[in-house]
């Protein structure tokens, strides 16, 4: 088998990625480890920030997300069980960002994909790559049975924090960053009709936050002790201690009802670098981790692959190697950017063990700082909204 551009993972990152490249006619093969099934079943995040939005817009995946998300000017943080502050987005950096589903983008990017017979490959097996310093890089892999080889110019590793992809870049060139938080998110997905914003919420009881996915569908989070257990959790206890967190008039606007999906998430920053190694460049998952209280994550990954594909878009256009050659200083400057927004996203509105009273009042001041300056809340929406992608 032979392509230009070989990618490895089926995620959004991979998908989105094949899906530009081959409006520019670019060649590509997709390779995933799961089945569409599996891929299709993972929870994850639904905060779309206008890039984000305009990328699928660009790319013809626009449709179904414009009719279904749901657009807001900004989120909403609460405290101290009744003070209240809204980053406004649209007010000071004159953005929206949009809640659609991290699936629905996937079903979307199947969607796409079907339409145009994209050869992708699920449950491939013994995924590896080779030769990455040459300038014919190819990856081996099983499927049905049979060992294969796919031979190409560039390989995108675009397979998740556990991939093989970041683990192919020799340990003496790969330098790694990483924060692990002491608690996680319990979330519940629910077919009730969701509170008409994002609400995140800063009590003693520990962090929550309300967030939603279409009109008939919730999603809510508790922050929980590492050790917790999904089990212990009914959904009866779920909803009263959110309910308990937020203040009266906003835990009283809480619709409960059965829970779909019950799972808890361990938080964790994480950064590796360089996003390159000779032909084969990281994007999303595979490279970095943010905690969600920043809604980055996936938006870090559309970024990465708009700046890829550009490069690779200039590759095959002219022969230039410019942006290729600074994808990983450019995507990282993203990258961190997000990263240490998310780690004061965290710090700002969680409850870390052993929080003594003066660190609880600390957090409440900087809070009710934020809400009565200009400045500091120009400032907070501008990150939250997402900064613009850097010109090629």
């Amino acid at each position: 088998m032979k392509t230009q551009v070989a990618i490895i993972g089926g995620g959004p990152a991979g998908m989105l990625l094949s899906e530009i490249l081959h409006r520019a006619g670019i060649d590509s093969v997709v390779l995933e480890a799961k089945s569409r099934a599996y891929v299709l079943s993972r929870i994850r995040a639904g905060v779309l920030e206008q890039g984000t939005v305009d990328v699928l817009r660009e790319n013809g995946l626009g449709e179904r997300m414009d009719r279904d998300g749901h657009a807001h000017d900004g989120a909403a943080i609460v405290w101290a069980g009744r003070d209240r502050y809204f980053i406004d987005a649209w007010k000071y950096v004159g953005k929206r960002f949009m809640t659609y589903g991290q699936t629905n983008i996937q079903e979307d990017l199947y969607a796409a994909a079907d339409r145009r017979q994209a050869r992708l490959i699920n449950e491939a097996e013994n995924v590896l790559p080779h030769g990455l310093t040459s300038q014919s890089p190819w990856v081996t892999f099983r499927h049905n049975g049979v060992d294969e080889r796919l031979d190409c110019d560039f390989i995108a590793g675009c397979d998740g924090f556990h991939g093989v992809s970041r683990k192919s870049i020799p340990a003496a060139i790969l330098k790694e960053f990483e924060k692990v938080y002491p608690f996680g998110w319990l979330g519940v997905l629910s077919e009730t009709p969701p509170l008409n914003e994002l609400i995140y919420c800063n009590h003693p009881r520990g962090f929550a936050l309300a967030s939603q996915r279409n009109p008939m569908l919730s999603r809510y989070y508790v922050q929980v002790p590492l050790d917790a257990r999904v089990e212990d959790w009914s959904d009866d206890r779920f909803w009263t201690e959110l309910k308990a967190r937020y203040p009266r008039e906003i835990a009283d606007a809480i619709v409960t009802g059965p829970s779909i999906e019950k799972s808890i998430a361990p938080l964790r920053s994480f950064v590796a670098e360089p996003m390159r190694h000779g032909r084969l460049f990281l994007a999303g998952d595979a490279a970095h981790i943010v905690p969600p209280t920043g809604a980055k994550g996936l938006n870090l990954a559309v970024s990465d692959v708009f700046y890829l594909a550009r490069a690779l878009k200039a590759f095959y256009a002219g022969g230039s190697e410019r942006l290729l050659d600074g994808y990983s200083d450019m995507a990282l400057r993203r990258v961190w950017s997000s990263v240490r927004f998310s780690w004061w996203m965290t710090n700002l509105l969680h409850r870390f063990p052993g929080t003594t009273e003066f660190e609880q009042r600390a957090q409440e001041g900087e809070l009710a700082y934020l809400a009565s300056s200009r400045h500091a809340s120009a400032s907070v929406a501008e990150q939250y909204a997402g900064l613009p992608f850097e010109e090629a």
